[in-house]
């Protein structure tokens, strides 16, 4: 839960913003700009109003919305608040206490939205009571992804271009690119989405897989692209993209919660079969080692050979037969 609250109080750094310029927008359009779902975001709206106007403190945020459209409200002349104070569960306002103090420490995060993001926090403390002392004694840390995440966060705030060194898994190797940022968000991890000049074509990042990345001179000048709806995941198959046929046991069945696949028929002894489609293929090496004896590659053949010759070669650095 709490790198979802991590996730939520990332999006709504922006979203006070974003709604207070778009008055009347649609919950759909604005969904889809975050990457998330409309579902995830009324959840967002429900804890905005406590935070304060554009996070700055003052009167409380008056947003309403019918399920289709979005209205932001200034609180009226007689500084009286329309909006009344929501209540989080316990364990809700720990989690996203906890988150909040962690995204405070990120690296590079910009001075005047770090201040914001602290005067949010105390608000949430004083209005989560009990709830705040526990999550005094919870922390969360950040890896490298932090000082990645405010590079990029200041290369779209001054639109300039990068550079990066990136890990590929798929291909297992160091590439680098020159990239025109067009915007960052969470999904599960936290992607940098961009026009890849290496490519030509749009690409999508993972922070965590960025081994360097410098800001450069130039100015970021990406195509006019629409945003890819992300409602329904980050990896999302083609019809044509090759199939692939897994089999996991009980203790593999994660598989199906975690990849798109087209079907997962239940199997005599608790676990699945699973047919997806990925167009990079041999990026499921790397489950097969994961899983282990909890599953195989079925079909194809070759992708199944390769995965076994990998973990052969894994075994005998340890000195062991396969």
């Amino acid at each position: 839960m709490a790198a979802n609250a991590i996730d939520q109080t990332r999006r709504m750094l922006s979203l006070v913003t974003y709604l207070r310029e778009r008055p009347g927008a649609h919950v759909a359009d604005v969904a889809r700009a975050f990457g998330i779902t409309e579902d995830e975001l009324i959840s967002d709206l429900d804890v905005l109003p406590m935070c304060g106007t554009s996070f700055r403190g003052g009167d409380l945020l008056d947003i309403d919305t019918d399920g289709e459209r979005i209205w932001w409200r200034n609180p009226d002349a007689s500084g009286e608040s329309t909006a009344e104070p929501l209540r989080l569960a316990a364990d809700e306002a720990t989690a996203l206490l906890v988150a909040a103090r962690a995204v405070a420490t990120l690296p590079g995060l910009r001075a005047s939205d770090r201040d914001a993001l602290l005067r949010a926090t105390a608000k949430l403390e004083a209005a989560a009571g009990e709830a705040a002392g526990a999550s005094s004694r919870l922390s969360v840390t950040f890896e490298s992804e932090g000082g990645v995440f405010a590079d990029v966060d200041r290369a779209i705030a001054e639109r300039r271009r990068v550079w990066l060194r990136y890990y590929s898994p798929a291909r297992d190797e160091l590439t680098e690119r020159t990239v025109d940022p067009i915007r960052l968000f969470a999904v599960g991890h936290t992607y940098m989405e961009g026009w890849c000049h290496l490519s030509e074509a749009r690409r999508t990042f993972r922070l965590d897989r960025v081994a360097e990345i410098r800001l450069l001179d130039e100015r970021a000048e990406p195509p006019v692209i629409e945003p890819r709806d992300l409602s329904v995941g980050l990896v999302q198959p083609a019809a044509g993209d090759p199939e692939v046929i897994i089999e996991v046991g009980p203790g593999g069945r994660w598989v199906a919660e975690y990849y798109p696949h087209d079907s997962a028929e239940e199997l005599a002894d608790g676990g699945l079969r699973i047919t997806l489609r990925t167009p990079e293929p041999t990026s499921l090496r790397r489950l097969a080692l994961r899983l282990g004896g909890d599953g195989r590659i079925v079909a194809p053949t070759a992708l199944s050979d390769s995965a076994r010759r990998a973990a052969r070669e894994a075994l005998a650095g340890y000195g062991e037969e396969f």
